[in-house]
């Protein structure tokens, strides 16, 4: 009940009125004395009359009837005793119309010291009587099909709409059961239901089932179905009564949401071109055509992605290149097929041209007709295998995506009798629509893929050599192309005096940003290698480096991969001597080395480890160590110890276990390791560089002190001479003279003793003086009047190639020349 009025506009005061709030009717409050003394909205809406005009004034004039007082004591006092009263009153409207109304009073209870009394009602409004006429109607003109059934289930009565539904006329269905005039209607199933509503009374509803009908034999159609009990006077259940409407619409539309969602789970898994328009075909046969070909243009499936047509670039090329990308049948095998995958196709549904493939919408043709002079003239071998599998109707949708046309999709029926119709068009385009993302966002990655791969195999060495120093075998494995291209690299850089500088590092992240960062830190290296750097001394430089490039990043999109990539770097660089046989070593960041002695003992030495490329602000330190001749050094990235364990102890362990146990050839042992220790792809790239070492012996090097007096010269140049000839060299003994007095000569004129010469005999012919002092030689271009100067430009235009450089002691200057 609404809130009593109290005769004011104000919200009613909390009080005892509360409690009769319990009845949207219309209701008022009466003193025994007949006085309003509260008023509902609900009873101003009924009776048009507002709370002040009747609040606290007499009753009686509410009342459209004489008054009978004695009728009103014998009510009150029946309420006074605890009972309530009701009956038909006629009431008076504000504007004047009487009212019936169907009247209550409470007991009696007390307002303060009042005796009061709760009257409710409500209009008594007449019923409304259904004619013959209008529930005919009901029955026969409702588009909801119903029929009555009795209790063997044979029709009794059915509405016009069930019997358009079927497509059966009424006189063949009265007194037949349904499993006897539509079979393919889910007779069995809908009779079952029938029984259990005789069985227990319990209605059944919105059962939905497909089936098809005599009304349209050849279309799968959709019905919701109701059944309910018909009972008698006296209870008992006479037959049942079902009610059928057609869903199909509503059918359709959620099998197009549900093939479309699955659709996105089943196709483009893989970022795979051929991969993704198979699992078009696959997914469309059997659910929605008994014969589906996805054709490609030719770009699409090439390794570098380009040549795509735009949807917008005007006419299409004079003939479109395309090939058969993914196929699916019902049929196994697909028979149906002309060409077969990966061969050249030129489909096109005739009359249709080239423009249809670029810019046309889907085409829809119900009905095959192979006796089309059209097919017949432009596809003869097609309409060969249409008339012999029966193939009866085709949908051909362009695949396009991102303004690109990628190809087109073509789904045919055969076993499937019903015709392809425009509801259908709607699921093919949105099939094709998701599967052309999946095939455009492959052919992308592709294009990526194979550009930063190309990349990466560029900036990679494609030869090593160790020289006499150092057998060399390598194995890299990119990581699995899901993940994309990494920045592990590893080099092998020939020095002077026979030796060998050994790199190997790795660039976080992946992609071609990981695989150029790689490609500038490999170049830094190869540079400050050839300027003759100590370990320790070569990672400063590099590690300066890094910090110059990452600060050079620009703050945009991307920045921060490409610093995280130059931060992240790791590296290990050793220089093994094969006079001393002594490898001097520094690290940043990066696992330590692997060493195998020739009786086969593993051991890591760890120089210290020192901190990742780019941090700045800590030194490198450098360890030397001694590996006897034929000893197996290696060195790897990260990717090859971690395993799916993540353990980096374990995975050492398990290399120097491989390599210790295999007696095979360099190059085997190598990629027999990576295989071992990697069976499966990984995330990460994995990198492996292994060496056997080897000594220079001591007839291939000869050394001699050299005294600080320019008389010794001659002396020096001599032996010089003699032991490039006692070694057959003889083509090169008057350059080597030469070089030799050049170099001596200037050591004893411009250096520190103690001058050393020494002569090494590898794969080059190196001549080197050693003295004490710090300043290096510099390459002069002499005037034509200057009567020196031209010493050293000598030597640089007879040797290969020559340098200085730096040892704890003083200085080397060195030239070498190729052996005849």
């Amino acid at each position: 009940m609404d809130s009593v009025h109290n005769g004011s506009d104000a919200p009613p005061p909390v009080g005892p009125r509360d409690l009769f709030d319990a009845s949207s009717d219309a209701a008022a409050v009466v003193s025994a004395h007949g006085v309003v003394i509260g008023w509902t909205r609900a009873a101003e809406a009924l009776l048009g009359h507002r709370a002040a005009e009747v609040v606290r004034r007499s009753a009686a004039p509410l009342l459209a009837m004489s008054g009978d007082p004695a009728r009103v004591a014998g009510i009150a006092e029946r309420c006074r005793a605890g009972m309530g009263w009701s009956g038909l009153i006629p009431v008076r409207h504000r504007d004047g119309r009487s009212i019936e109304v169907e009247l209550r009073v409470s007991a009696s209870f007390r307002i303060g010291e009042d005796e009061c009394f709760l009257i409710s009602g409500r209009e008594q409004r007449q019923q409304w009587t259904v004619g013959q006429s209008v529930l005919d109607g009901f029955l026969t003109r409702s588009p909801v099909g119903m029929a009555v059934m009795d209790l063997q289930l044979r029709y009794v009565w059915l509405n016009d709409t069930l019997e358009r539904f079927g497509g059966v006329p009424r006189e063949q269905r009265l007194g037949r059961r349904l499993s006897d005039l539509l079979p393919g209607l889910q007779a069995e199933t809908i009779e079952g239901l029938m029984r259990k509503v005789l069985a227990t009374g319990t209605p059944v509803t919105d059962y939905e089932y497909t089936g098809w009908s005599w009304a349209d034999p050849h279309r799968q159609r959709a019905y919701s179905t109701s059944f309910f009990p018909l009972v008698d006077a006296d209870n008992s259940v006479t037959g049942v009564c079902y009610m059928v409407q057609d869903v199909t619409e509503r059918w359709n539309a959620r099998r197009l949401l549900s093939l479309v969602n699955e659709a996105g789970a089943g196709i483009g898994s893989t970022l795979d071109v051929l991969r993704t328009a198979q699992e078009l075909a696959d997914f469309a046969v059997p659910r929605f055509a008994d014969f589906v070909l996805v054709d490609l243009l030719e770009p699409v499936l090439s390794a570098e992605g380009h040549g795509t047509w735009l949807t917008d670039a005007g006419p299409a090329p004079a003939r479109p290149v395309m090939r058969r990308a993914g196929m699916s049948s019902v049929r196994e095998g697909c028979p149906e097929a002309v060409a077969r995958i990966g061969e050249r196709v030129d489909f096109l549904p005739p009359p249709h041209g080239l423009d249809q493939l670029v810019k046309g919408e889907p085409i829809l043709i119900p009905v095959l007709d192979p006796t089309d002079d059209v097919w017949v003239t432009d596809q003869p071998a097609r309409t060969e295998r249409i008339r012999e599998f029966g193939l009866h109707s085709l949908i051909s949708v362009p695949m396009r995506a991102r303004n690109t046309a990628l190809g087109l999709t073509t789904f045919m029926r055969s076993l499937n009798t019903a015709s392809f119709q425009p509801d259908d068009v709607l699921l093919a385009r949105e099939l094709v629509a998701r599967a052309a993302l999946c095939v455009d966002n492959a052919r992308r990655y592709t294009r990526e893929h194979t550009a930063a791969v190309t990349l990466q195999h560029s900036l990679l060495p494609h030869a090593l050599t160790g020289g006499t120093a150092l057998d060399v075998a390598s194995s890299y494995l990119p990581a699995d192309a899901t993940g994309g291209v990494g920045g592990d690299w590893f080099d092998v850089i020939p020095l002077s005096g026979a030796r060998v500088g050994l790199v190997v590092g790795d660039v976080v992240g992946h992609g071609i940003g990981a695989a150029a960062t790689m490609g500038r830190l490999r170049t830094a290296v190869q540079t400050l290698a050839d300027m003759e750097m100590p370990p320790d001394e070569l990672l400063a430089h590099l590690d300066d480096l890094v910090l110059r490039l990452s600060e050079e990043v620009p703050e945009d999109e991307g920045a921060d991969e490409c610093r995280t990539a130059f931060l992240g770097a790791t590296c290990l660089y050793a220089v093994y001597d094969p006079v001393t046989r002594r490898c001097t070593m520094a690290r940043a960041g990066h696992p330590p080395p692997v060493v195998v002695a020739p009786d086969g003992h593993v051991s890591f030495p760890e120089p210290p480890a020192g901190p990742p490329l780019g941090l700045g602000g800590m030194a490198f330190e450098a360890a030397e160590i001694e590996l006897a001749e034929n000893s197996l050094f290696g060195l790897y990235t990260d990717g090859l110890i971690e395993g799916a364990e993540g353990d980096m102890e374990l995975g050492m362990s398990r290399l120097g276990e491989v390599l210790s146990r295999s007696d095979s050839s360099l190059e085997a042992l190598c990629t027999s390791a990576v295989q071992q220790l990697v069976p499966v792809p990984q995330p990460d790239d994995i990198a492996l560089l292994l060496t056997r070492t080897h000594a220079l012996g001591a007839d291939h090097v000869v050394s001699w002190d050299v005294p600080a007096d320019p008389a010794a010269v001659a002396d020096v140049r001599a032996r010089a001479t003699r032991q490039v000839e006692a070694w057959g060299l003889e083509a090169l003994s008057m350059t080597t003279e030469l070089v030799v007095s050049e170099l001596v000569t200037n050591a004893i004129r411009h250096a520190t003793p103690p001058i050393r010469l020494r002569l090494l005999r590898d794969s080059r012919l190196t001549c080197e003086v050693s003295d004490a002092s710090s300043t290096a030689p510099r390459l002069r271009h002499a005037r034509s009047m200057d009567e020196g100067g031209r010493g050293l430009f000598l030597v640089a235009q007879l040797t290969h190639r020559w340098g200085a450089r730096y040892t704890s002691h003083g200085k080397i200057i060195w030239a070498e020349q190729e052996l005849p």
